[in-house]
């Protein structure tokens, strides 16, 4: 994939349609996984999830800012801090991360570029002790 006219990583990688694929994928990974899903509010109803990650991926990426519109600044530490969140489950998030990015096939740049993004973001999201610390 090639720079686009405005520079954005979003628009480099395709937009809203790529970030829907990594997001839907990531979610039927994520639903597969008994002991990642328990970690879920509502369970298997992940339209609100699914809206809530898309929306801040595309705007980290330099997509439209619809999650700030929506609920206000990301504090992703702040609003994950309710939920134990422990080396295993950070493990598993970035298994079901990793198989969506495998899936979109992002251009290589891209892709290493988004996979250091999540695993600093799922290690700063780590809240509870594990007796397994890598």
């Amino acid at each position: 994939m090639t720079q686009t006219a405005d520079g954005s990583v979003f628009a480099a990688v395709g937009g809203h349609e790529t970030f829907s694929r990594l997001v839907d994928v990531f979610y039927q990974h994520v639903d597969a996984d008994a002991q990642l899903i328990a970690m879920y509010p509502d369970g298997h109803e992940l339209e609100g999830a699914k809206h809530r990650l898309q929306t801040f991926l595309e705007q980290y990426f330099g997509g439209p800012s619809t999650y700030q519109e929506e609920r206000g600044h990301p504090r992703l530490r702040m609003r994950h801090f309710d939920y134990p969140i422990d080396f295993d489950a950070r493990d598993r998030w970035l298994r079901c991360m990793r198989a969506a990015l495998d899936d979109v096939g992002l251009a290589p740049l891209y892709d290493e570029m988004f996979w250091d993004y999540f695993q600093r973001a799922a290690t700063a999201m780590v809240n509870s002790a594990n007796p397994n610390i890598r």
